[in-house]
């Protein structure tokens, strides 16, 4: 590689590497917890969810209560199950009759009990589990403003990890053994960097793309839309199979009897190991009323199998059928694999916590990057003006990202001592206290006291945290190992375990201080 080109990707590198670094830093950071979202929600709540990936709901029974509180007549409904097997998620559009009473023309979003049929609404089911999660992609950030924002900081994450790979590509294999810990500030950082970045390069790589792919896919495809499809939306999102056959709504009530549950049976009996992730019913209560079945083959089964049968609630006759095993197309493919990818979900615990320390080391990545970049420009050549400002720059870098940590845990022990704690007092204890610990590390001045600082601090917290379980519900980590529950289990030995390693990383920072 000529000399041109290496400054042209090594300033690509650096300066895409430093503009995105703290949000990217906050997007793995919150992104490695929510691989345990679904745990992180049943630990608050005390409960156990079910292993199933399939629907649990009488769907008849359902509907009773539903139509009774919220008038169905008219309305599209679309079940699906959310990340707590224990509740359904359900979407109910606004009428689409006339006549119908104003509250059938409410759009609503809520949350269904599986077994008592209560509802709630999204707000009120909110857990630290969906903060987390939605933190991972901005979502707190007026929408769409925060999922632009994490589309694209992902995209030039991915012109960072290429430029970086064409960089060290000649030495890209001696470069990842070589680590020299009694060398000069910068070499310890650049080996660090190099060596971690290339073990994590994978890993990043994927969720690069793929969050890329889940955030900015319409700003991507919308000159398809005028070049293809002359502006039609609607019939774009109807071939990439997100919006499926819109029936017409005939103003004539249905008058034959019907059973929801027997559908969702049916079409599980087609296929060996199917299971229902989502129901889908147009018109509710008209003539032209059509239910749509849609799930998957178990992954361990078929890895891509998607498949639905709809039907015509007036003759009970099946409109269409797709085959899971045969019909898989390569739009299937494409869509499931990069969802299953990036959350994670098919390889049990073992690959979530793979990818949670994956997600570690990229935040570790990160801060080396900005490291690197400080020390590298803390020479007596540059103006002192200069200098000052970088450090600055980096202090409040650090501040933002370290603090991660001790605000997080102090947030589990807040959202255990006072379940439910609800979306906006979620997102008052997490954001003031991460604001106030920002603010006071950046007047302190000492990025080592700040790391030092959030490493203890943080582990503190995280070993409060099972306690604070064990003495808000007398669930201690081994009475819910004893009775099976071990979601529970599992998050409080995950925070000592993290807790441990944490305090061990803030002990030996402190004995090669003494020793310098």
């Amino acid at each position: 590689m000529n000399n041109r080109n290496y400054n042209i990707f090594f300033h690509t590198h650096t300066v895409s590497g430093i503009v995105i670094s703290v949000v990217l830093y906050v997007i793995f950071f919150a992104g490695s917890f929510s691989f345990f979202k679904e745990d992180i929600a049943s630990w608050e709540k005390g409960t156990p969810t079910s292993a199933s990936q399939t629907i649990q709901l009488n769907f008849d029974e359902a509907l009773k209560k539903l139509d009774s509180a919220y008038d169905l007549q008219g309305r599209n409904i679309s079940f699906y199950q959310p990340q707590n097997k224990h509740s359904t998620g359900i979407s109910l559009e606004a009428s689409k009759d006339s006549l119908a009473s104003d509250k059938a023309k409410e759009s609503k979003y809520l949350i269904l009990n599986n077994k008592t049929y209560q509802t709630s609404t999204y707000e009120e089911s909110y857990n630290l589990g969906e903060f987390i999660y939605r933190l991972h992609f901005l979502a707190q950030i007026p929408y769409p403003v925060g999922y632009y924002l994490s589309g694209f900081i992902a995209l030039f994450f991915l012109f960072a990890i290429v430029t970086g790979v064409l960089l060290h590509w000649k030495k890209i294999i001696s470069s990842f053994y070589v680590f020299r810990p009694k060398e000069k500030l910068k070499t310890w950082w650049t080996d660090a960097h190099t060596s971690l970045g290339m073990l994590g390069l994978p890993f990043q790589f994927v969720y690069a793309v793929t969050g890329a792919f889940f955030m900015i896919k319409l700003v991507i495809v919308a000159p398809s839309v005028q070049l293809l499809y002359q502006g039609d939306q609607k019939k774009l999102y109807t071939e990439l199979q997100y919006s499926g056959t819109d029936y017409p709504f005939e103003h004539k009530a249905l008058t034959k009897p019907f059973s929801i549950k027997e559908m969702v049976v049916n079409t599980k009996k087609n296929w060996d190991d199917f299971n229902i992730t989502r129901v889908e019913i147009q018109n509710y209560g008209d003539a032209n009323m059509h239910v749509t079945v849609k799930g998957e083959i178990e992954y361990d089964k078929k890895f891509t199998g998607a498949g639905e049968v709809v039907y015509k609630v007036a003759t009970g006759e099946i409109v269409s059928k797709k085959n899971p095993l045969t019909q898989t197309t390569y739009l299937d493919c494409v869509k499931n694999i990069l969802y299953r990818i990036h959350f994670g979900d098919y390889g049990g615990y073992g690959l979530k916590i793979i990818s949670f320390l994956l997600g570690i080391l990229s935040c570790f990545v990160i801060i080396s990057g900005v490291m690197i970049w400080l020390v590298a420009r803390n020479k007596k050549s540059i103006p002192e003006k200069k200098r000052r400002f970088n450090e600055v720059v980096v202090r409040i870098y650090l501040a933002i990202c370290l603090s991660m940590l001790p605000v997080t845990a102090f947030t589990f022990i807040i959202a255990k001592m006072y379940y439910p704690l609800g979306r906006d007092n979620t997102y008052s204890v997490y954001f003031i206290s991460w604001l106030l610990l920002s603010i006071f590390f950046i007047l302190k001045k000492n990025n080592r006291f700040t790391n030092q600082f959030c490493l203890i601090s943080g582990s503190i917290l995280g070993f409060m945290i099972p306690v604070v379980n064990g003495i808000k519900t007398g669930n201690w980590f081994w009475i819910a190992y004893n009775n099976n529950q071990f979601q529970t289990f599992f998050i409080d030995v995950f925070w000592i375990i993290l807790s441990t390693i944490t305090l061990y990383a803030s002990f030996k920072l402190k004995s090669n201080k003494e020793k310098k």
